[in-house]
């Protein structure tokens, strides 16, 4: 690989954005393209199925043959609450090569012990999501229940480009938190964007099925927007 492909594509990797290295096989030819560039490519069909599935492989287009070489950034999952959902949702996302951390400020409940192999920051989410960040490929998950420690992190998520922001509660809580994040200044829009109550509907009952009814929805919401992106 040449020297600057292999620069810009360090470089895009460090800026989390994804990029496809397009290789013609038989002439050996290689050149980058942007994620913002590939609808706009010749090969935008074949470059928008690979960066839909994440996935390098070889295509073929006009009698030539291509590898493309597939770099996304990794899928981060931010789970706000050390509960019982969580331990069981940490442990799945793990299998999906989802990244996640869990931000609660109670340390009763935010331990490695409860959480192990996984990262777990005990702190307050609006003091530590800044650092953490927040983008295009982070799913956002709100489960404590308490304003205090949910509202802020939906604020931080509303305000990014978060492509998954869900809070759990019923549709009664719901509307207490719209009213809050109304007066707080997001519109009707903004809001709109939080699934409330979380996950898909498959009946979930149990934490562990809540949390793959909560896992399924990410992944949906994922693909979608990746088609959008395309």
């Amino acid at each position: 690989m040449r020297l600057d492909l292999l620069s810009r594509l360090n470089a895009e990797r460090a800026a989390r954005r994804a990029a496809i290295l397009v290789t013609d096989v038989e002439a050996g030819e290689q050149r980058l393209v942007l994620e913002a560039e590939v609808g706009s490519d010749p090969l935008a069909q074949e470059l928008q199925g690979a960066l839909r599935q994440g996935k390098s492989g070889f295509i073929e287009r006009d009698g030539r043959r291509y590898f493309l070489t597939v770099q996304a950034p990794p899928v981060k999952v931010i789970v706000i609450g050390a509960v019982h959902i969580s331990q069981a949702l940490a442990p799945m996302a793990k299998g999906l090569d989802l990244d996640v951390t869990i931000i609660d400020p109670r340390t009763a409940f935010a331990t490695p012990e409860r959480f192990p192999d996984v990262a777990v920051v005990a702190e307050w989410p609006d003091a530590v999501l800044p650092d953490i960040g927040i983008d295009r490929y982070t799913a956002l998950v709100a489960l404590t229940h308490d304003p205090k420690i949910d509202d802020p992190a939906l604020t931080a998520a509303l305000r990014s480009d978060s492509f998954y922001i869900g809070a759990l509660g019923s549709r009664k809580t719901h509307e207490r938190r719209v009213q809050r994040l109304t007066a707080s200044g997001f519109t009707e829009a903004d809001i709109a964007r939080i699934h409330a109550p979380i996950g898909l509907d498959i009946g979930a009952v149990s934490p562990a099925e809540i949390a793959l009814s909560i896992l399924a929805e990410i992944v949906a919401s994922l693909r979608k927007e990746r088609r959008r992106l395309t």
